[in-house]
């Protein structure tokens, strides 16, 4: 099933790329059939899914065993629920894009390459497959923001994340090299459980660990718009066409998180405890500065985008705290936000075909006009408040007792910049529901259509997954907990590790 969920999109893009130009709904048509199998498919795996199996559902091909390359994907209790979350996000990315008028071809070929990435990211248990697909789903968003993004900063905000993401994939894959090169010739593989049971058996010098730790924790915290390499996101997502922006911030964006917990964590138990309390201080700067930002937006798009900037932050405290409390909150979040970011950058897409512009100011009365998109907007602006009931409030609840928990440096400090933060956020979403849903009615709210029919249940869709975590946290975290504890455990040995023998990682490699 694992298989199917990676071909299914990729072999709809090329389906809908040869499809005959003389039938311009066929391939909304072919990526809706997509992305709704990959759903189903991945809600029977979650239904399936044993919390006390470890890695399930596994596949492994040989591909070039003489540099130890195969074809291995699984899940387990780290990526069931992104795997879960992704589809979900998919299916409805694709159903709100019914507002793609030209060359949809070529929109829904990129937008089906892009899930399928995606989806193979997550589930890949081979180091070059995991950011071979990555690769693959990163390409297609800088693709569609210069073809089919809107702004007149359009060219501006692709030539923006084009340059930094490429610059955190590079510092990445730098990192990742190193890691594969510490492998001893004959054993050289890039399977990621072989990998981490050799380097907790061999631990790898403490000071090679911090060099390739640092590498990953800025490379994919770049990816993930870790503070201050954050510019970026909220002014990508802007100019984003609104599938791009609900797949990149909700699922995409997560990459780099889960590259951290599955392979810098377990691996580089030495380095982690180098880097994470460096990590802790810079999310502050996420959860406080960016709120700050937040707060002082009138475009709904830049509030929203600088919102997902800092609600980041709380997954980086959480892996920040190395707790199993904390860990397991970062993936909850993680998962929430993703549902999050997708059904907000979803409803603002909406917005701007009705309205035309996404000026808080101009959105007035949107309750009277436009009851069932205002309602799920107060619902969204609600769920990135903390309110309880929704799925965020739940991880970002573990994450606070985490962190405190931990013990890391000056952890009170962030922690309260953490509260801080919830308070900020409060304030730009309850200010923002009222300006837009409860004040009088802007100019031109006559002509505004509301959602009907067909066009609610993407959004319903999103909101319902939210609740059902809000409201049942533990059908994502009693999943979770085996594999951050087994996580957490590993990575807790770098205190013993800390003072390993040095050997000097260059000349190692190039001895190797």
């Amino acid at each position: 099933m694992l298989l199917a969920l990676i071909l299914i999109p990729l072999l709809a893009a090329i389906a809908v790329a040869l499809s005959p130009r003389t039938s311009p709904a066929l391939p909304r048509l072919l990526a809706l059939a997509a992305t709704g199998a990959t759903f189903v498919i991945s809600v029977m795996l979650f239904l399936r899914f044993d919390i006390a199996g470890g890695m399930q559902f596994e596949q492994t091909m040989a591909w070039v065993p003489s540099l130890g390359l195969r074809f291995h994907v699984g899940v387990d209790g780290l990526n069931i629920g992104l795997v879960l979350m992704g589809c979900i996000v998919a299916f409805a990315a694709t159903a709100v894009s019914w507002d793609i008028q030209r060359d949809e071809k070529g929109f829904y070929s990129l937008l089906l390459a892009m899930i399928g990435g995606i989806l193979g990211a997550f589930v890949s248990q081979d180091l070059f497959w995991l950011y071979f697909f990555h690769e693959l789903a990163l390409i297609p968003t800088f693709l569609m923001i210069g073809v089919w993004g809107r702004g007149e900063d359009k060219n501006y905000a692709t030539f923006n994340i084009t340059m930094y993401l490429t610059l955190g994939a590079l510092i990445a894959l730098s990192g990742l090299i190193l890691l594969y090169l510490q492998m001893p010739l004959a054993d050289r593989t890039f399977d990621i459980q072989a990998m981490t049971k050799h380097f907790q058996l061999h631990p790898i010098a403490a000071g090679d660990q911090n060099l390739i730790f640092g590498l990953l924790m800025f490379g994919f915290g770049i990816l993930v718009s870790l503070w201050p390499f954050h510019t970026w996101a909220p002014l990508g997502y802007g100019a984003a066409p609104t599938a791009n922006a609900m797949l990149h911030a909700g699922v995409l964006k997560k990459f780099g998180l889960y590259g951290l917990i599955r392979i810098a964590l377990p691996m580089l138990p030495a380095g982690s405890q180098r880097w994470l309390p460096v990590l802790a201080l810079l999310c502050m700067g996420n959860l406080v500065y960016c709120g700050w930002v937040a707060m002082r937006q009138r475009n709904l798009n830049g509030l929203i985008g600088n919102s997902s900037v800092a609600h980041m932050g709380f997954c980086f405290l959480g892996i920040a705290s190395l707790t199993l409390v904390g860990v397991t909150g970062a993936v909850l979040v993680m998962i929430a936000h993703g549902l999050l970011a997708a059904l907000s950058f979803g409803l603002s897409g909406y917005l701007y075909s009705q309205t035309g512009t996404l000026d808080i100011p101009r959105l007035g009365g949107l309750l009277r006009r436009l009851p069932f998109i205002g309602a799920a907007l107060m619902i969204a602006l609600f769920a990135g408040c903390g309110v309880p009931g929704f799925a965020n409030f739940a991880g970002e609840l573990m994450v606070l007792f985490g962190a405190w928990k931990s013990g890391v440096t000056g952890h009170w400090m962030v922690v309260a910049a953490a509260w801080a933060g919830l308070i900020i956020g409060a304030v730009y979403m309850l200010r923002a529901i009222r300006n837009m849903l409860h004040c009088p009615e802007a100019e031109g709210a006559g002509e505004w259509i509301d959602a009907i029919g067909s066009r609610r249940w993407p959004y319903a869709l999103l909101i319902a997954a939210l609740v059902l975590f809000g409201v049942a946290p533990g059908l994502l975290t009693d999943a979770i907990k085996p594999s951050a504890e087994a996580i957490v455990k590993m990575a807790s040995s770098g205190k013993a590790n800390a003072v390993a023998p040095a050997a000097p990682l260059l000349k190692a490699a190039s001895t190797h």
